[in-house]
């Protein structure tokens, strides 16, 4: 093998180069983020630009561990809706900027783009590349903290809606921690409620990007804390491995070809490379491509550089080694891919991408670098290693050989024109209209819901294909077998985009909205999983494009008299007997007062958010109990500091305790704990019942949450009232039984049907609920995070049994309504 020049790379940071005001450089503007947040920090409804302000700020601190000065970093999800990021990098500046006249943090939380990302000395490479994200956060937040530890001092400063309530303050010394002098930023901001409709941050959605941050860097201890509850979660997330510990995460649910993993690293012009590779038995490649730490969905030159090495230096073994020649069959890049799971992360100075969104990296001085790289190293180790080399090929061969014996059977299932009807299959149903955009086609569950669609349909737009019976697992199953299935045979000629990585193209498909409409039992969940699968490993580009969609058939109808009402779920029949219980009904309080009408309607809406936050505390304890709790109010931490108050509350709820149970089953008593929460116990023939509310449950954000209703639960429910509604009177000792005594009276005179099967409804059932664009309501499937769409589609569906069944036992808890 000739010599490389490329050198392993070590991280490029000066000894003599400083981080100070002076590296921070400024260009201005804070209010257009307000007035165009969309711009800076991506979606501000769906969840998305919420997201991305923890990862401004984890960026940060990304970027402080690549330059080598971090590496601890904490995001923690507050009680109160607040995240709070903590690193001990070096803090950030706190000296005076000269420019300015005012503290160089301060600068950065306050000026669009200010940060040490524009001074080439301070960041050799950096994620933040514009410079916008921490003063993003700070200027679409409610209010912001910073805490600084730099210099042996600690400092704090407020910010509200991006403006700072009071200079950059010394606080005190820094403190001592493992390396000496406490150093590091922590930054605590409450996202606003004027920019973001949805402000609940989802736990996977951050433990997903930061496990990506913690393969990409392996030094770095990264660590999720969620306060919300009253059991605060941890996740740690470590890997020493790095992008080979992160290979083997993917491939946790498959089988290997080879172990451990291939790593390559090597650097060029500044131009970092890092890479590892594994063949697994799977039919379907996975690689996952980062500049920077930043996901490139399109992947760009870099992963156009891995492939020509890649496809270029199998060939070459294959052919040295003669197996190219014996085998008789020409290899292709698709072959070579097959089954191959690939991280690939490099470092660039200044990476250029195709938009905002950095979903593509353009950079041309990237692809030679990578290529050089693979094809060095990859050659090297197929020489080191012949017995899994040999493996390898011969799967690639296998691969090529398959190809070649799908392409007859791929022929079959081509698209020969949109208006040639005689190549579409019989069993479907087509519609009038010829323009992909207007037309739908609904994919059913067996003949019995077909008859019906077909008849309950709108020919002129909507196309029904029955499908009968399970289809083929496609995640098991090679290429040429998956086309020899009739039904997925019919499924391609029908939907008329072609298949397989020549002929497939989503731009041809006859519908631009395709409805996966199945029972909602057991199988229809089935089979929606497998078509599922078929979708994502064959037709991916349709899910991208938007066109798949699940249909939500409602799950009741109610009907009372003549009249007939169909509910999508649990809920929408929750609001239907709330509404008929509370017609003519009153609650009749204690001192004669009554109640009726929208402000019932209002109790019974703060009954059902009660009795919501009392299921999240009543997983520890019944239900009855934390109720009664919440109404007498001890759910106050200053409480329990207080023993004379403490004890006379939890009397207090011992007496309410006794009230519910039956005569012969009272005997409650109530304890408070110094420091330690409320103790409350009963003995009952011989057995003692005993149920501890501690401090952490006291602390937990359902009971902060609680505490605000305390004086309005207690003013209500303090004393004996009745529920009047329908000629029936029944008594109310709290929000949970005013709920159930409302939806019983709503469930008199009304007779509810809950539905399993589209077989049952008759078509024209079937059109007012699940076929009627006005009122039916449909789920558009998306893919969010590719690794975890796969390590799914791989656990669940893939050959490997263990991780399955780890996963069943992990999850079979969480199911609500098991019907099996």
């Amino acid at each position: 093998m000739s010599s490389s020049p490329l050198e392993p790379s070590e991280p490029s940071v000066s000894a003599g180069e400083t981080y100070d005001a002076d590296s921070i450089k400024v260009l201005r503007g804070l209010e257009a983020v307000r007035k165009r947040p969309g711009m800076y920090i991506g979606d501000t409804d769906d969840g998305s630009g919420l997201h991305h302000m923890v990862y401004e700020v984890v960026d940060n601190a990304i970027d402080e561990s690549l330059a080598g000065h971090c590496d601890r970093i904490e995001v923690q999800l507050n009680a109160d809706g607040s995240v709070s990021v903590r690193d001990n990098g070096r803090g950030i500046p706190t000296d005076i900027h000269k420019e300015e006249g005012v503290s160089a943090a301060e600068v950065i939380m306050t000026q669009l783009h200010a940060g040490g990302k524009f001074d080439q000395n301070s960041y050799k490479v950096s994620g933040g590349l514009h410079g916008v994200g921490v003063s993003v956060v700070n200027a679409l937040s409610e209010w912001l903290e910073l805490r600084i530890w730099r210099g042996g001092y600690e400092y704090s400063m407020r910010f509200s809606h991006g403006e700072a309530t009071a200079p950059l303050a010394q606080v005190g010394p820094s403190g001592e921690d493992s390396r000496g002098s406490r150093t590091g930023t922590e930054v605590t901001f409450m996202p606003s409620s004027l920019t973001f409709t949805m402000l609940d941050f989802d736990l996977s959605t951050l433990e997903h990007r930061l496990r990506e941050l913690a393969f990409l860097n392996s030094g770095v201890y990264l660590r999720l804390i969620d306060s919300r509850h009253a059991e605060e979660t941890a996740i740690d997330l470590h890997y020493q491995g790095g992008l080979e510990a992160f290979v083997a995460y993917l491939d946790k649910s498959k089988a290997t070809l080879h172990n451990p993993p291939i790593m390559m690293k090597g650097e060029r012009d500044g131009i970092t490379v890092e890479l590892a590779m594994e063949w697994t038995d799977a039919y379907h490649e996975t690689c996952l491509c980062f500049t920077n730490n930043i996901p490139q969905r399109d992947g760009g030159t870099h992963l156009a550089g891995f492939r020509a090495a890649l496809t270029r230096t199998v060939n070459n073994y294959a052919t040295d080694s003669g197996i190219a020649k014996r085998e008789k069959v020409a290899l292709s890049g698709d072959d070579m891919r097959e089954g191959l799971t690939c991280v690939l992360s490099v470092k660039v100075p200044d990476p250029k991408f195709s938009s905002q969104t950095k979903d593509k990296l353009v950079s041309s001085e990237v692809r030679p670098v990578v290529e050089n790289v693979v094809a060095d190293r990859l050659g090297q180790w197929f020489e080191e290693h012949p017995g899994e080399a040999k493996k390898i090929i011969s799967k690639v061969v296998e691969a090529a050989a398959a190809r070649e014996a799908a392409r007859k059977a791929r022929e079959l299932t081509r698209r020969k024109g949109a208006l040639d009807i005689a190549t579409l299959p019989g069993k479907l149903a087509d519609c009038q209209e010829r323009d992909p955009a207007l037309s739908e086609l609904f994919i059913v569950e067996g003949d019995s819901a077909g008859g019906s669609a077909k008849q309950g349909r709108n020919r002129a737009n909507q196309a029904i294909l029955p499908l009968r019976g399970k289809i083929l697992n496609v995640e098991r199953a090679r290429f040429d077998k998956m086309l020899s299935s009739a039904e997925i045979g019919t499924l391609i000629a029908a939907l008329g985009t072609g298949i397989g990585p020549e002929d497939f193209n989503a731009d041809k498909a006859r519908y631009h909205k395709i409805i996966i409409m199945t029972d909602a039992d057991v199988d229809g969940s089935h089979i929606r999983t497998l078509l599922l699968t078929f979708f994502y490993r064959q037709m991916r580009e349709v899910i991208e494009k938007g066109f798949l969609y699940i249909a939500q058939p409602p799950l009741y109808r109610a009907k009372r008299g003549s009249s007939e009402v169909y509910l999508k779920d649990n809920r929408a029949l929750e609001n239907y007997l709330i509404d008929g219980g509370l017609t003519e009904a009153r609650l009749v309080l204690a001192g004669g007062g009554q109640i009726a009408g929208t402000e019932l309607r209002a109790l019974a809406d703060q009954a059902r958010q009660v009795k919501a936050l009392l299921s999240g505390l009543s997983r520890r304890l019944p239900l009855r109990v934390v109720e009664q709790v919440a109404i007498v109010g001890p759910l106050k931490p200053t409480i329990l500091t207080m023993p004379d108050k403490a004890a006379e509350a939890a009397e207090a709820i011992a007496r309410r305790l006794d009230l519910l149970e039956l005569p012969l089953e009272t005997g409650w008593r109530g304890e408070a704990l110094e420091g330690d929460g409320l103790i409350f116990s009963r003995t009952l023939r011989g057995v003692t019942e005993t149920h501890h509310i501690d401090a952490a449950t006291v602390r937990s954000a359902e009971a902060r949450k609680l505490l605000e209703m305390t004086d309005r639960l207690l003013e209500i429910y303090g004393n004996h009232s009745e529920l009047v509604a329908k000629d029936r009177t029944t008594p109310i000792t709290g929000p949970v039984s005013l709920l159930d005594a409302i939806m019983d009276a709503g469930k008199k005179g009304i007779a509810i049907q809950r539905y399993k099967g589209l077989g049952e409804m008759n078509p024209g059932q079937l059109w007012e609920t699940t076929l009627d664009p006005n009122a039916r309501s449909l789920l558009q499937v998306k893919v969010s995070h590719v690794e975890d769409a796969e390590e799914v589609f791989s656990t669940l569906m893939g050959d490997v049994v263990e991780p399955r069944r780890d996963f069943i036992q992990a999850n079979a808890l969480k199911v609500a309504n098991l019907d099996v």
